[in-house]
């Protein structure tokens, strides 16, 4: 069971407490894990990832052990203890002005 914890506008319209529990089939990855978590929360299709390339938004951030693995690749696996459910994998939404 893999936990992420997602900012606050995203649990509003996926209808959720702060964190949600998914179970990945194969490797634990981002891809997976966003596939499954917008397979089982359809409201978030297009909000943290674009709907046709799958790439993450810009002001979106992933964080799994107190580490930023924004930029890391999508079919990188998740460090063991995201993966094994004992860190959630964090979502930010990075905040932009001027």
């Amino acid at each position: 069971m893999i936990r992420i914890e997602l900012p606050y506008h995203l649990r509003n319209l996926a209808g959720v407490d702060r964190e949600v529990q998914l179970v990945v089939d194969g490797p634990a990855t981002q891809r997976t894990l966003l596939d499954a978590l917008e397979a089982r929360y359809p409201a978030l299709r297009g909000t943290i990832r674009d709907r046709t390339t799958h790439v993450r938004r810009p002001l979106i951030r992933f964080f799994a052990c107190q580490q930023d693995i924004s930029h890391e690749s999508p079919d990188a696996p998740l460090p063991e203890a995201v993966a094994s459910g004992a860190e959630p994998l964090i979502v930010v939404g990075a905040v932009a002005g001027g």
